[in-house]
């Protein structure tokens, strides 16, 4: 669940993803794979960078990964930390775990999240995607906005500032918002600035999950492009239902996207490649 990208160089990456243990909480492990050539898993990890929090803390019943970028000397993964509710199904916080090994084991920065209830942000917090910008950093976030019942909230994506990528200004300024009043879910931003433009991935539903898209020249304000994603549900199988928490990445000319399918990835993670703008991308 939640494929998470960190590039190490010629041509190898390193995925992180999350999956279940026998209690149905999530672990973040990993794969590394080679796209140079015919996309090749070539090394597994043995045992999980980062395991659920302690008992009453924010991430106690699992961790799932968001984001992962290089600070000089260390490498930051921003994750999901999943508390199970009364009221409702669940909380779901943003937390960061740093590595000074090059990402083969995490550390908590905190046993507290680093994105908690606000007077703006009063439900969940979650799925932080973090980029670098001139005068510092860029948050993308999922942010609840109430819930429907015990099992369904609705969530849109902000965005906050930050000089040090920990402590976020967090004024409740909305970056992608819902399309209709039939839209209520859009989660697992993915964001990459590309030729001057700040272009943004993530998943959308009415029903079940779609892959949207959207540009801007400012990182701020955002112009949603749905059709212009690049990738649609497949006619059948593992994917046919629902794609979501896309992860954009690029090498070389091609443009990659790891993404998940139906239920939430319960059958594990797919690969796109984009070698053709006018063709968009074709599974792997």
């Amino acid at each position: 669940m939640v494929p998470t990208v960190l590039e190490l160089g010629d041509g190898l990456f390193r995925v992180y993803f999350s999956g279940r243990d026998q209690e149905n909480r999530s672990h973040i492990g990993y794969v590394v794979i080679d796209v140079s050539k015919t996309p090749v898993i070539v090394e597994t990890c043995d045992e999980p960078v980062l395991s659920p929090g302690l008992l009453g803390c924010f991430d106690d019943n699992g961790v799932t990964p968001s984001c992962v970028i290089q600070m000089e000397d260390k490498t930051y993964l921003y994750y999901i930390g999943w508390n199970p509710g009364s009221t409702v199904a669940v909380h779901l916080y943003g937390g960061l775990a740093i590595s000074d090994d090059g990402g083969l084991t995490f550390s908590r920065w905190s046993k507290a999240p680093i994105l908690e209830r606000t007077k703006t942000d009063p439900y969940l917090n979650t799925a932080p995607w973090v980029i670098k910008q001139k005068d510092g950093w860029r948050l993308y976030y999922v942010s609840g906005v109430g819930w429907d019942s015990k099992a369904t909230p609705y969530y849109k994506i902000k965005t906050a500032f930050s000089q040090d990528a920990i402590e976020w200004k967090r004024e409740g300024d909305v970056c992608i918002d819902f399309r209709s009043p039939d839209e209520s879910r859009l989660a697992r931003p993915c964001v990459r600035f590309e030729d001057g433009m700040y272009k943004m991935w993530f998943a959308c539903a009415t029903e079940n999950y779609r892959i949207g898209y959207a540009e801007s020249r400012d990182g701020i304000s955002w112009l949603r492009m749905d059709e212009d994603a690049g990738i649609d549900v497949s006619e059948t199988g593992w994917d046919s239902e629902m794609i979501e928490y896309a992860c954009v990445f690029q090498y070389q000319e091609k443009r990659f996207m790891f993404y998940n399918g139906n239920q939430y990835g319960f059958d594990g993670a797919g690969l796109a490649i984009m070698t053709d703008a006018a063709e968009g991308l074709q599974r792997r």
